[in-house]
């Protein structure tokens, strides 16, 4: 059943299957405040034992994507317990997108900048407008950008990043389509239908391979290569064990829609 939830600083919505958080702080260009980033937190956690949710679209209202940090809530409290909890609070945010079993994608309308390029670098897919900007703009207030730095260099390629994080400079959405940032770079009158094209086809598809899948991809990135195979192998069987890989090359070879079960497995 579709269900709206709508609070002040942090939407949700749902519709046929597609969750989609909305980011509501277009004062400060939504700003990641810790009640945000809580906020987040507790809807990612609810979703994430949620079957009926089969993708997660993470958006925003006003003039940009995400801003980052709030510096005005940071500099209110400027000590050293103060500073580990703020980051370790962002860092387990990022990690419960990474871990979601459900795929995500971040619908990128304008600027991410900062902890905002950490956000939609984080995200399994991205698609941004035409006219999006991008950057890691911490060093023009003495601040270099380490914890962004993390998920926009797996993303981009190195010397592209440390070029964004030495200079601060803004790139374009095409530069980050190139790059690997987004995947896909579009008039923004186009931007939700891009989306929901994506939603639509990932929402197809089994949700226990979905999620075996996504797990298996971001474990492996940091193996070496020997063991990487042997990680995917061992993950290969048991997708192969599942009812859902039984019944979707049962379906493939008798020519006809597959029947997902989605969470059963024979072993």
């Amino acid at each position: 059943m579709d269900k709206i939830v709508n609070e002040d600083i942090l939407q949700r919505s749902d519709a046929d299957g597609i969750a989609t958080l909305t980011l509501n702080r277009p004062a400060v260009r939504n700003a990641l405040s810790t009640g945000l980033m809580a906020a987040m937190q507790t809807e990612l956690d609810t979703i994430a034992a949620d079957r009926s949710v089969r993708v997660v679209v993470i958006a925003a209202n006003g003039p940009a994507f995400c801003a980052g940090h709030d510096l005005r809530e940071v500099r209110g409290t400027p000590t050293r317990e103060a500073y580990e909890a703020l980051f370790a609070q962002c860092s387990k945010l990022m990690l419960s997108i990474t871990r979601l079993p459900q795929p995500v994608i971040a619908r990128v309308h304008a600027t991410a900048t900062a902890a905002g390029c950490q956000l939609l670098a984080t995200c399994d897919l991205a698609v941004a407008a035409d006219s999006a900007r991008f950057a890691t703009p911490g060093v023009n207030i003495g601040l270099f950008c380490s914890t962004p730095m993390v998920a926009v260099s797996r993303n981009l390629g190195r010397k592209q990043v440390m070029e964004m994080l030495l200079t601060g400079e803004m790139i374009d959405a095409e530069t980050a389509r190139a790059g690997g940032l987004i995947n896909k770079a579009v008039p923004e009158a186009e931007l939700d239908n891009t989306v929901a094209a994506y939603c639509k086809q990932i929402a197809s598809k089994s949700a226990l391979t979905l999620k075996i899948g996504k797990e298996a991809f971001y474990r492996q990135l940091d193996m070496p290569l020997e063991d990487a195979y042997t990680f995917a192998s061992e993950t290969m069987v048991t997708n192969m064990l599942a009812r859902d890989a039984e019944e979707g090359i049962d379906a493939f070879l008798e020519k006809r829609p597959p029947k997902w079960q989605d969470d059963q497995t024979d072993g």
